[in-house]
């Protein structure tokens, strides 16, 4: 009878560790995980503020110029209402940028007219995704 007990209370340990350890991520890969979460783009958006320049005085000139028909240019401006910060991917053919974008900030960027733009971005573990074609200024505001 001990040892039926000893082989059982064994066996209830084995099958309770398989049990744990199930539950656990394997690690597969040295290569952190790039999935977009909110923790992610907080680190995203602190490297990138660091060296990020904004556009200022040709996104300002762009808007009281009121968008005049001969800059190839125009502009983009994204509010951020919530409360937390994003960092936007803005693309197109042959054009890439990250804005960061700051709790209650607005970021903003020229492009070339006349594109259609991929407009991205994780918001307080929400995603945004949007497709614009821009022919003038154009400005969003995104909130949660």
């Amino acid at each position: 009878m001990k040892k039926l007990f000893a082989f059982s209370g064994i066996s209830f340990i084995l099958i309770s560790c398989s049990a744990n350890y199930g539950s656990y991520p394997i690690r597969t890969s040295s290569i952190p995980n790039t999935g977009s979460t909110a923790m992610n783009t907080e680190q995203e958006y602190a490297e990138l503020i660091k060296t990020y320049k904004p556009e200022t005085a040709d996104v300002l000139n762009d808007l009281l110029n009121e968008d005049s028909p001969t800059n190839p240019r125009t502009s983009i401006s994204v509010e951020n209402k919530s409360p937390c910060n994003m960092v936007l991917t803005v693309s197109s053919t042959g054009f890439f940028k990250k804005i960061p974008i700051g709790s209650g900030k607005v970021g903003y960027t020229m492009v070339p007219k006349n594109r259609n733009y991929r407009l991205t971005g994780m918001l307080c573990n929400s995603s945004y995704n949007s497709t614009k074609f821009v022919t003038t200024s154009y400005a969003i505001k995104i909130s949660n």
